[in-house]
């Protein structure tokens, strides 16, 4: 149940009432923008919510239970405002959207009706319509530790203990060529052996995928330049002199965690559990069930 505030109240059971939806988008870059549906900016919370015309919300369903409640923001494309290269992009995937009922005469009296997560963005002929996912959605996501061989954690997080700022793991590079739409080329990486960076990530520090963290899936060396892969086409996005910072990778498993990292003591898997092969067999003459550990 809400908890209306009194104004808000005496203004609901008015005669007349001049009430309109702002809309704070929060994204994951922690750009925070403001909308309205309102003629004028309206200013609350130290945000300017501007109008956008031709934007408008579905009606938003209400379910019991721990069923995810969803409704939809439709709107026009708009550079000065939502860029279509933004979306495209991934700026606005699972961005926060803060939905607002507003006196437009006093912006004190209002409402804060929902705080969704965007989901599927669909865009069409210069129309965008934003999926919003109430916070059920979070139950969905699956949290704490997988009980299996390899390591479960991320390499360079609290609990691997990897500085990834140390110049073996961290290399500040440049795009010398594009080689297909997931591929570019960065000059000859003589101080590492191919592959070291596979399952790694790089993040772009200038062009128009600046600050975006993308993953690598290939690094290869060849005679005067190396090669990195993606993980998803990049080839639209990206311009030879564009800058990029790459870290090392980890497949997560334990003879990786010893050989490339030296970092066995903080290894997170389990590599003692026998896979389901070991589960299926039958005794039989000259197998081993001796109780002894199993490496992987």
């Amino acid at each position: 149940m809400r908890n209306l505030s009194i104004e808000f109240v005496d203004h609901i059971n008015s005669k007349q009432t001049s009430l309109v939806n702002c809309w704070k988008i929060i994204r994951a870059d922690n750009i925070v923008l403001g909308f309205t549906d309102h003629d004028k900016d309206l200013t609350f919370d130290g945000l300017v919510f501007s109008p956008s015309y031709g934007m408008d919300s579905s009606e938003i369903a209400s379910k019991l239970g721990a069923q995810v409640d969803t409704s939809e923001i439709l709107g026009i494309v708009n550079s000065a405002a939502i860029d279509e290269r933004d979306i495209l992009l991934g700026r606005y995937d699972d961005a926060i959207v803060e939905t607002y009922k507003v006196n437009w005469r006093d912006v004190s009296t209002r409402l804060l009706l929902r705080r969704d997560n965007v989901g599927e963005i669909i865009r069409t002929d210069g129309i965008f319509r934003l999926e919003l996912r109430s916070s059920q959605h979070g139950m969905n996501i699956n949290k704490g530790r997988v009980y299996q061989n390899n390591c479960d954690c991320s390499l360079g997080d609290g609990d691997c203990s990897i500085d990834l700022n140390q110049a073996i793991y961290k290399l500040e590079t440049v795009v010398v060529s594009i080689r297909g739409k997931s591929e570019i080329a960065i000059p000859k990486l003589i101080d590492f052996a191919d592959n070291w960076f596979d399952l790694g990530f790089g993040i772009w520090n200038s062009g128009d995928r600046t600050n975006k963290k993308d993953t690598i899936i290939l690094h290869q060396n060849e005679d005067l330049q190396s090669i990195i892969g993606f993980d998803e086409p990049i080839d639209e996005w990206v311009n030879i002199g564009d800058e990029i910072v790459v870290f090392a990778g980890c497949d997560k498993r334990l003879v990786s965690c010893n050989e490339k990292f030296s970092n066995v003591l903080n290894f997170r898997g389990f590599p003692h559990i026998p896979g389901s092969d070991f589960i299926l067999r039958y005794p039989k003459a000259g197998s081993s069930f001796d109780g002894k550990p199993l490496y992987r």
